[in-house]
């Protein structure tokens, strides 16, 4: 009996480093539980969203991931706790699932989700990159675009379009659509000080086409002279040369940066 006292003890050692090195193997370091995701944290919620919703049956949109910030309660534990504890981080994503809108958590050390739900209410998610950058191209292939800018005189080659956001002004029930604005960029880095006026133009981000379009008046497009903004451009009295400026703290600066933390 005594022979297998030690034996217990040495197996029991052994278990409880095998839990810990487990524990700390699936929680990433990190200096505060506030700490923004990693680059791997992304990368394991964007796997748990496509296993739960595979890209070959179903179209997801990341629009939103960041972390989800944990009770305040937590927070002021890990702060006085003299010795450390596990930081449970969890993860908070919109992203627009084959034309719906989740709202959806994931526990990251757990690699799981914890909640999945649809947004019934009124706002939709920020616009992406990769939707702005589709639906400004919509109007170069609209054939009622077209016949506008030949009665203007405009050729379509100089022609840069750009999305903006319709709001909401308490319509029961509405649809996910972008005011398309369109300007000339011929002779000039400022395009948006030459609008194509006179025009409305509506597209649906869900379907991606232009949902309502009305040619109201032809307008004179401004011209390129005098739009020029960039400093290295520009003369007096709006652009003079400015002296150089030095600075000097011989205690170095005011602040620490530890980590993501500033004090």
């Amino acid at each position: 009996m005594a022979s297998t006292t030690p034996m217990k003890l040495a197996l029991f050692s052994i278990l409880t480093l095998l839990y810990f090195q487990a524990v700390i193997s699936l929680t990433p370091l990190h200096e505060h539980p506030l700490d923004p995701l990693t680059k791997e944290e992304f990368l394991t919620v964007q796997t748990l969203v496509h296993n739960k919703y595979h890209t070959s049956k179903n179209k997801v949109a990341f629009h939103y991931i960041g972390l989800d910030d944990p009770d305040k309660d937590y927070i002021s534990k890990y702060e006085h706790e003299k010795v450390p504890i596990v930081i449970h981080r969890k993860s908070f994503v919109i992203a627009i699932i084959n034309g719906q809108s989740h709202e959806i958590v994931i526990d990251i050390r757990l690699k799981t989700i914890v909640s999945d739900n649809v947004h019934k209410g009124y706002g939709f998610p920020m616009l992406s990159l990769e939707e702005q950058g589709l639906v400004t191209k919509l109007p170069l292939k609209y054939p009622p675009f077209i016949a506008s800018l030949k009665k203007r005189g405009l050729n379509l080659s100089e022609v840069v379009c750009a999305p903006f956001s319709m709001g909401w002004f308490g319509e029961e029930e509405s649809k996910r659509t972008v005011r398309v604005d369109c300007f000339m960029k011929e002779n000039t880095v400022n395009f948006f000080v030459r609008p194509i006026s006179g025009l409305t133009m509506v597209a649906d981000l869900g379907l991606m086409k232009i949902v309502e379009y009305h040619d109201r008046e032809v307008e004179v497009v401004p011209t390129a002279e005098n739009t020029e903004y960039k400093a290295s451009k520009q003369r007096p009295p709006f652009g003079p040369k400015q002296h150089s400026l030095a600075s000097h703290q011989p205690q170095g600066p005011g602040f620490l940066i530890n980590g993501h933390s500033v004090r």
